[in-house]
Parts: structure tokens; C-alpha cells; sequence
């Protein structure tokens, strides 16, 4: 499959990748292998640097609860623009909205997208692993305040539910991931958990008995502020972390790995293979800092 325009291209890279396409015509799936190896730089400086700027019209939805409306607009352009799908992944048991080959926007003009990159659109193989073992093992939730941190399509917040935590909050930068989120709630006969929009990493830390986040080590900088954040919550809280990732050198490079324990390793299906530039498997890791107790 070969375009001259990729919208998946301009999840990262923009004009760089437009120019590149231009010179050497790809296939889909090595577009994913670009999205794959550059995602980290312009992701990264989205979550260092929002701090609740978000356009006028989504001032009013940094927090949506049950029951909140959406708009109307924006929720009619997220279902006539993604595909309903439960297969390809690790977890079948949820249905979620997701850009596949099948989606207008899959090779569409980037210019015709009008809202943010939708890293949401993808699920990403970290929090499939945290999704699926999640899924299997409920009683790591059941009963437990869980803060899905960098939600993106919600997975892993609706696994935790599914599963019986008794308070879940998402987390993403993106009110359009809101949007998608409570869209895929519904999908899945859930009600809404709340949501919140905004950068959290580096805020007060809250009383959350979990923390989960996946995919989220691929950027130096972001990666050491959420080591030094989340050892913040372990060491005031006595929060437990649990961290998915299929094995990416930025996370397996950081200082952090040392304190991680391998929970469970799952291989991926042929479809998320292909999607993620062929890595074969995804891990949950549990974070247990040696020095939680001590001032960070």
C-alpha cells in the first residue's frame, strides 16, 4: 500500500516525513516502523510542556465525569472516522474505536484531520500487556483506587473496571482521547470513569492505591520525570506501580529498569506486530524503587 500522503505520518513527524514519503514511497507498515522509531520527540514535549493549554472551545472539558455531555460534533466525527474492533489484540473482551486499514484517515491528507495526533487511536502494545493482566488477575485491582496515567483509548482504565476496582481515574493531555474514552466505555456497556485532562506528572501526589501507565518511557526527559514522580507517590502514598512496555530501548536504557521487577510477559498478535515495526512481545513490570522510603 503505497501513498503520497499518509495521515499516519503526520502522527510524528509532519512535513519531515511528507518529504521523506515523497522521495521514497512506503508501505503502511513501514510508516508504522517511523511512527515507532520518532513518536518519542514530538509526544514528549506535548507532556512536558501542557500545562491546561488547551484550545478555548475544550476549556470547559478538562474533567468529565458520568453522565457529562459530549460534543456532538466531535463525537459524531470520532464514529464516522474510526473502526470498531476487538481483534488483533490482547484483550478481546474490550471493544474499542481505533484508526485501522479501513479507516478513511489511514492514508488520508493530514490536513483534513482537525484535531490533535491521535496517539489514542492506536493501542499500543505496553498497555495491552497491562490491559490483559489486568484482565486475568482482577484482585490487583478489586476493591482499589486505580489512576490510569496517559489513558490514551481507555483500555487499561476499562480493564480495571471490569475487574472491580472501586475508583478509577484516566488521565491523558488530549480532550480528544476524552472523548474516545467515553466512547469506548459505552461500546463496552460501561459508564463513564472520570477523566482527567491535563499534564499530571510532576503534581502533588495523590492517594491512589495503583498507578498504571503503559508506553510511556520514550523520551530522557519525560522518563525522568516520571521516575522521580512516581517514586514521589510510592514514597508518600505507598502507592503500587505497575508499568507496561514491550521492551523499547529508551525505557530498557533508563536508569529505572534497575528497579523494575518483571510481573508477566505476554507475546503480541501478528496484527500488533505489525503495527509496532515487529516487536514480538509486551511486559508488565512492577516499579519498586530501593530507596521509595528515603526523600526524592
Amino acid at each position: 500500500m503505497q501513498e503520497n500522503s499518509c495521515f499516519l505520518f503526520r502522527l510524528t513527524l509532519g512535513t519531515v516525513i511528507h518529504h521523506y514519503e515523497e522521495q521514497h514511497p512506503v508501505s503502511l507498515f513501514q510508516a508504522f516502523c517511523l511512527i515507532t522509531c520518532f513518536r518519542q520527540n514530538t509526544f514528549a514535549k506535548a507532556w512536558r510542556s501542557r500545562r491546561g493549554g488547551l484550545p478555548l472551545r475544550w476549556k470547559r472539558c478538562c474533567h468529565w465525569s458520568a453522565g457529562k455531555s459530549l460534543d456532538p460534533e466531535v463525537r459524531a466525527f470520532l464514529e464516522e472516522n474510526t473502526e470498531v474492533t476487538s481483534s488483533g489484540h490482547l484483550t478481546p473482551e474490550i471493544r474499542l474505536r481505533l484508526l485501522t486499514p479501513r479507516c478513511r484517515f489511514w492514508r488520508e491528507k493530514p490536513d483534513l484531520w482537525p484535531y490533535g495526533d491521535p496517539f489514542w487511536a492506536i493501542y499500543w502494545p505496553g498497555g495491552q500487556a497491562l490491559s490483559r493482566y489486568i484482565l486475568d488477575n482482577p484482585r490487583v485491582v478489586k476493591g482499589r483506587s486505580v489512576l490510569d496515567l496517559g489513558s490514551g483509548c481507555g483500555a487499561t482504565a476499562i480493564a480495571a473496571v471490569m475487574s472491580g476496582a472501586s475508583q478509577v481515574l484516566a488521565n491523558d493531555i488530549d480532550p480528544i482521547a476524552g472523548v474516545a474514552m467515553i466512547l469506548n466505555c459505552e461500546l463496552n456497556h460501561l459508564n463513564p470513569f472520570p477523566i482527567t485532562i491535563k499534564n499530571i506528572i510532576n503534581s502533588e501526589a495523590g492517594n491512589w492505591d495503583l498507578i498504571v501507565l503503559g508506553d510511556m518511557f520514550y523520551d530522557e526527559q519525560l522518563a525522568d520525570g516520571l521516575h522521580h514522580w512516581l517514586r514521589k507517590c510510592i514514597r508518600i502514598q505507598q502507592t503500587e506501580v505497575l508499568i507496561g512496555d514491550p521492551g523499547r530501548h529508551q525505557f530498557l536504557s533508563h536508569s529505572i529498569r534497575s528497579q523494575l521487577h518483571k510481573v508477566i510477559e505476554y507475546s503480541l498478535p501478528e496484527y500488533t506486530r505489525q503495527e509496532n515495526n515487529g516487536l514480538t512481545s509486551s511486559i508488565v513490570w512492577s516499579y519498586q524503587p530501593s530507596n521509595s522510603l528515603e526523600n526524592c
